[in-house]
């Protein structure tokens, strides 16, 4: 993670991730949440914060989330249903729930399918945001199998030589299983920056980076400053010269693949509801999974192992750099920002629950 996105050592609150996930979920049952869908809520929520995902953990979600509770725009109880059903498919109707539970389920269903299929895909329609999507990719690496999400973001994004926004944020995020080393877990929005990690500059009163946004009038920003009030999230590649067309273009693929092919439709016409996909491999249908494992080792590495260029300690693959921050923060704690805390200890107080933060 950027330094930009971090929470400075010397004010950062340490909590214990069991301490966040008792008051997350205390919080979530006070507003009517069933409690298999808390438990798998609170999982998706601290799997991001464990990991150092925090653009997508109880930072910058709880807020928005107890707000659509609040609202209606988002059903605390859904009854998810599967409305078509095929061998290798499915459709599901979130009912307005939240993707964090809605997401599991999906899961669970292409597991399944794809135990039989060897490929399986499940589109899930009319629900909520559904947090970090290496989550769910990574819920198909218990069984051995290749896990892929992707959801329809927020519509933040220009297309590219745009300005306007007309495609969402976009993630996408690939978990495959490996053997002795940590399995590879590649989670990224098709935009320049996450829509999440301008809150946490916000918070931390950093600047933005070279290419992430553009002006209100789509000019990019090529240089360092503050987060402006109007502002546009350039695509992946951030001009034309070094690549938004990839950005766009993958971004527009995803909203054709988790918003159109779902039926909620793509960024330009999202309300209240998101589309999300999700599409599971059993490798056991393609290759000897000792066989794999062996090569998917070998393959990772190979490339932790490259030369690093000069300036630079060493070269990462996606997911172990969160594998390592994972194992540190089990055993320090998750660093929150004191505005956090702050926010926890004043809605426990608002609903009378008990302040696990001490």
């Amino acid at each position: 993670m950027l330094k930009q996105f971090r929470v400075p050592d010397e004010i950062a609150v340490r909590v214990e991730s069991a301490v966040m996930r008792r008051t997350v979920g205390d919080i979530f049952g006070k507003f009517g949440m069933p409690e298999d869908d808390v438990r798998r809520a609170v999982d998706c929520l601290l799997y991001a914060d464990d990991r150092g995902i925090d653009s997508h953990g109880v930072s910058n979600m709880m807020p928005r989330y107890l707000a659509g509770f609040r609202d209606g725009s988002i059903n605390p109880a859904p009854k998810m249903r599967v409305v078509h059903d095929y061998p290798a498919a499915a459709v599901v109707d979130s009912d307005g729930g939240l993707g964090l539970t809605i997401g599991p389920q999906a899961m669970e269903i292409a597991i399944e399918k794809a135990r039989h299929c060897g490929v399986a895909t499940v589109v899930a329609g009319e629900g909520g945001h559904f947090g970090a999507a290496a989550y769910h990719a990574q819920l198909a690496l218990p069984h051995d199998m290749i896990g892929v999400a992707m959801t329809v973001g927020g519509r933040l994004v220009a297309p590219t030589c745009g300005a306007e926004a007309r495609v969402g944020l976009n993630p996408i995020a690939i978990a495959a299983p490996a053997g002795q080393e940590a399995p590879f877990i590649f989670d990224a929005s098709m935009s320049a920056v996450a829509g999440n990690k301008i809150v946490l500059l916000k918070r931390a009163g950093a600047d933005v980076l070279p290419g992430w946004i553009a002006e209100a009038d789509g000019t990019p920003v090529m240089d360092e400053r503050p987060v402006p009030d109007d502002f546009l999230v350039l695509p992946l590649g951030a001009t034309p010269e070094i690549g938004s067309h990839k950005g766009y273009g993958l971004a527009a693929g995803i909203d054709i693949l988790a918003g159109l092919l779902s039926g909620s439709g793509p960024a330009l016409h999202r309300t209240d509801s998101s589309g999300h996909h999700f599409t599971v491999y059993n490798i056991s249908a393609f290759r000897d999974l000792g066989e794999y494992r062996t090569e998917m080792d070998a393959y990772l590495r190979e490339l932790r192992e490259t030369k690093p260029a000069p300036g630079h300690e060493r070269v990462l693959y996606a997911g172990l750099e969160e594998h390592e921050v994972e194992i540190e923060r089990r055993e320090r704690g998750i660093p929150y920002h004191p505005e956090v805390i702050a926010w926890f200890r004043r809605t426990t107080a608002e609903l009378g629950l008990p302040d696990h933060l001490g």
